[in-house]
């Protein structure tokens, strides 16, 4: 009789541990995704949505550090004033980090 209840109380104590340890992992990748894959795709979007609204006239940076404003714009590129004698150059709209100075704002 008390061999019996050993036995059943080892793997109550097993049961639980295991039980346990499934709910510290879920806590775990919970954790993870909202203070990793979350705020990356947060970001990624935020990008993705400067991109898109890009317009002729936006003052922008590149992820190189080149500042100029935007000539013309394509699907995936655009062109560049970099300088006063009007230097040309052709980008990925991938590689714009940010936008300055919006056109509407220039205008004004």
């Amino acid at each position: 009789m008390f061999n019996s209840l050993a036995i059943l109380a080892a793997e109550t104590t097993n049961l639980g541990g295991t039980l346990m340890m499934v709910v510290m992992l879920v806590i775990l990748v919970v954790v993870f995704y909202f203070f990793g894959i979350r705020p990356q795709k947060k970001q990624e979007k935020a990008q993705n949505e400067m991109r898109n609204s890009l317009a002729v006239g936006d003052e922008i940076t590149t992820i190189g550090g080149i500042i100029g404003k935007i000539v013309s714009i394509k699907e995936e590129t655009c062109v560049i004033e970099t300088t006063h004698e009007r230097t040309k150059i052709r980008i990925l709209k991938t590689a714009i980090s940010r936008v300055d100075v919006k056109a509407e704002d220039a205008a004004d």
